[in-house]
């Protein structure tokens, strides 16, 4: 028998009817022997009703406080989800982050996991029982309670997985499994039987939003075997599984491109004229990071004459208007330089393995791009990834043109 760990989202957890299901579901699990520990989210769409409650009553509000506000969608859920299972007659008892010992750092909304005491979930397990875990959350070495960000219940269920050391963890969600693009917009993509966690990794960076990045990155850095499924058919199918990068799969280099993700909340910022000595990144990016707001992509420019540079780089959307704060005071200190930003862009990726070994695959994309009037704006590459900033308005013509320019449309 088995060790599992399985995570359901808010669209799973919707309603009583879709929490009973998935009670009868983990019920399946239980009958058949295998222990299980359930990881949930806060009902579909109350985190958002609960952050718009905030806003109210106050259009800042201070991070500890929403996170003690925020936390509680996923305590209705697992005790909603408890009483489910206690009515199949499954044993059953819930936690929340801070019952079950998952201790995190102090930085509120987007805290990072440093422990977790899984005592009281393995005395649960041996007396046969369902552990109910709160997902998203946790409490700090003073006693706060704190969020990881949004869809941190999938590092929750991963990182209890790493801990419990479990045969599998399967994350549940509206989709079954992991799609060459988003199906939404691309009605040609396909479900992979499989995928590395390094292509993972860097498709859930680029906008896929199937699996949370630091799910992801527990998943690799513990080895623990992740599988993505429907929660909504009743034969769930294999899904997708994710793969540790060291696993030999016989298509390692089929197809080129193993996927494409898109991200519409980006924002671009630009410094003109900043002084082009060294240390100008520095000044511009220093800041920024100290206020705990992440930078993807960064473009220097060097001015004909040698003595100003034009720097730009990508925030989240929801940053920006912070992030344009901060350069607005970065600029006045260096005494030149102005700054303009834009919110209606968008970044859309080609991930794949197979990139390693193969060339012209940039060329292709923007080949494909130009004969679809799509100018870029800015791009980035690594050893499995190209990504480029356009228009927000060309996202869908862009990936559905890539996805067939990369041969993703055939079927198997």
């Amino acid at each position: 028998m088995a060790l599992y760990v399985q995570k359901f989202g808010g669209t799973s957890v919707g309603t009583p009817e879709r929490i009973k299901k998935v009670a009868e579901r983990v019920g399946r699990f239980r009958k058949e022997g295998h222990d299980v520990v359930v990881v949930v989210s806060a009902m579909s769409g109350e985190t958002n009703r609960l952050i718009d409650l905030a806003k109210q009553i106050h259009e800042e509000p201070s991070p500890r406080e929403m996170d003690m506000l925020v936390s509680t969608g996923e305590q209705v859920t697992i005790a909603l989800l408890a009483m489910a299972l206690e009515q199949q007659g499954v044993p059953a008892t819930s936690y929340t982050g801070a019952q079950v010992g998952i201790v995190t750092d102090q930085a509120h909304t987007k805290a990072r996991i440093k422990e977790i005491d899984t005592e009281s979930i393995r005395e649960d397990l041996n007396e046969g029982r369902v552990v109910v875990v709160a997902g998203f959350q946790g409490v700090d070495e003073d006693g706060n309670i704190t969020t990881l960000g949004r869809g941190g219940s999938d590092t929750t269920g991963v990182a209890l997985a790493a801990s419990l050391k479990a045969d599998e963890c399967q994350i549940y969600t509206d989709v079954d499994g992991v799609y060459t693009a988003d199906p939404r917009i691309c009605s040609k993509a396909k479900r992979l039987e499989s995928i590395t966690v390094e292509e993972m990794l860097e498709l859930a960076s680029m906008g896929s939003k199937v699996l949370q990045i630091r799910a992801v990155e527990f998943a690799g850095k513990y080895k623990v075997p992740l599988r993505v499924l429907s929660s909504f058919e009743e034969n769930e199918g294999p899904g997708t599984l994710i793969i540790a990068d060291d696993e030999e799969t016989p298509s390692m280099e089929e197809p080129l491109i193993s996927g494409i993700a898109h991200h519409t909340n980006e924002a671009k910022l630009t410094v003109l004229g900043a002084p082009d000595i060294p240390g100008v990144a520095a000044k511009i990016l220093g800041p920024i990071g100290d206020n705990n707001i992440e930078v993807d992509m960064i473009v220097q420019n060097v001015s004909p004459d040698g003595k100003s540079t034009d720097f730009s780089f990508t925030v989240a959307r929801g940053d920006y208007k912070k992030a344009q704060e901060i350069l607005e005071e970065v600029v006045k200190e260096m005494g030149s330089g102005k700054v303009i930003g834009d919110t209606a862009i968008a970044k859309v990726s080609l991930v794949g393995v197979g990139m390693r070994s193969h060339a012209g695959v940039a060329s292709l994309m923007f080949k494909t791009l130009a004969e679809n009037s799509i100018n870029i704006r800015m791009v980035s590459t690594s050893e499995i990834k190209i990504s480029v900033v356009l228009d927000e308005k060309f996202t869908e013509l862009a990936v559905r043109s890539l996805h067939t320019a990369f041969g993703l449309d055939k079927q198997d």
